[in-house]
């Protein structure tokens, strides 16, 4: 009785570290090869290209940095040409950079992240619902710990339909993407769980504009844009034609259409590589010439964004407006985040802070390629498997831990049988004798 006992309670301990194994293999990257050795910045520039050129089907603006400075740029098209100063739609990218608008307002003491986003609203204000709308706070939408259920995900509007009013879609998004409830509303316990919201950039998108009194685009361009220089960026799309726009492509290299949003925080900003390297390098405390760079922010502040606001998997995932990736290995975090929208727009733009190193990708023609290369630049610094790409390989995992539960029982129940059987000829035996 005593074996049995003893294969009860090791089956179970038995899966659970082989479920830790595969996790901390996975994520450590056990299994998986760099696209360059560590340090070698060429190599990797090669590996990044030809990987790029294997797999674009539209455009793509691509530039590395190290030590703060870019050390390596490449675009191509299947269409017109595109250079530095070509300007992509960015999808949810945008909201890193409308955390910064909105972090400028709390270093000024115009905001507070901890008070109820209510208090600074007076042209719309959330549903009340079965939690108390006070626990929704700056700091809680920038983290997506507001407990929002919208699930936004922002389709947007063809050419030549009208927008939807800016409150209309917080009370109902009308282009919420597939399977996104569409309504901002607090149904989960404010500061409980990471819920991913679009709907909560656009509540913060409302926030700057009745604190200010100034058009969400007007503001991102006085307090962010021309500060950095960022002179082909914007949040609309009308405006943003300057002759060097990247034509949209689906992923069968077809020209698609350009769609404008409602939520412009969440989703809509329009910028180039140059802009993007620019708004990357404002981040930045390493770096020789990064005492002379211009910063929106504070570099306290900056840090503060990358204190772990949310966790997900049991890894902490997200700061205030930025992505954590993985750990630098220094205490902090490579930071940043990417964007994808339909039909295949995907941008990347990460960096390490505590080298200055980072990278910015932006593309149409493919829904992933740009998270990819930045993925791959991620683990060519750290070792470590990036949080986006640990999600696309989750199922795999899964797959291999149920793998691996499965032959633990299958062994647990042999071993069993076998006891069995020699306790039944032991029984046999002394009834014989």
């Amino acid at each position: 009785m005593r074996n049995y006992l003893l294969l009860v309670i090791s089956a179970p301990i038995a899966i659970a570290a082989w479920a830790a194994l595969v996790f901390t293999g996975t994520m450590n990257g056990w299994t998986r090869t760099a696209i360059a050795e560590p340090g070698d910045v060429s190599e990797f520039l090669r590996a990044a290209t030809e990987m790029i050129d294997a797999e674009h089907h539209g455009n793509l603006g691509f530039a590395l940095l190290e030590n703060g400075e870019v050390v390596g740029e490449y675009y191509v098209s299947i269409g017109a040409p595109i250079d530095r100063d070509t300007s992509f739609q960015v999808a949810s990218l945008s909201k890193w950079v409308s955390a910064v608008g909105v972090m400028a307002l709390v270093e000024d003491g115009t905001i507070d992240l901890d008070a109820p986003v209510s208090t600074y609203l007076h042209s719309w204000q959330l549903p009340q619902g079965e939690f108390d709308t006070d626990g929704v706070t700056v700091r809680r939408l920038l983290s997506h710990t507001a407990g929002l259920t919208d699930g936004l995900g922002y389709g947007g509007f063809a050419p030549g339909e009208d927008i939807q009013p800016l409150t209309e879609s917080l009370t109902q998004a009308s282009d919420a993407s597939p399977g996104a409830d569409g309504r901002v509303r607090a149904n989960l316990e404010p500061g409980a769980q990471f819920e991913y919201s679009g709907g909560g950039y656009t509540l913060l998108q409302l926030l700057v504009e009745d604190v200010t009194g100034e058009a969400f685009e007007t503001y991102m361009q006085r307090a962010v844009f021309q500060p950095l220089g960022m002179e082909n960026s914007t949040y609309l799309d009308e405006v943003s034609d300057n002759g060097n726009r990247a034509a949209l492509y689906d992923i069968d290299g077809t020209e698609a259409l350009r769609y404008r949003f409602a939520g412009l925080a969440p989703t809509a900003l329009n910028s180039s590589t140059a802009d993007m390297v620019r708004f990357l390098q404002s981040n930045l405390a390493a770096g020789a010439s990064s005492a002379t760079r211009p910063h929106i922010l504070q570099p306290r502040t900056i840090a503060l964004m990358r204190q772990p606001e949310a966790s997900q998997f049991g890894l902490e995932i997200w700061g205030l407006g930025t992505i954590l990736y993985a750990p630098n290995g220094q205490g902090d975090f490579i930071a940043g985040h990417d964007g994808s929208n339909d039909p295949a727009i995907n941008s990347a733009v990460r960096y390490n802070p505590a080298t200055g190193d980072g990278i910015v990708v932006l593309e149409t023609g493919d829904r992933t390629l740009a998270t990819r290369i930045a993925g791959e630049w991620v683990f060519w610094q750290s070792h470590q498997l990036d949080v986006l790409s640990f999600t696309g390989i989750a199922e795999n995992m899964i797959l291999t831990v149920l793998a691996g539960a499965l032959a633990i029982v299958l062994i647990t129940i042999i071993v069993a049988a076998s006891l069995a059987r020699r306790r039944w000829r032991r029984r046999r035996r002394a009834a014989t004798a």
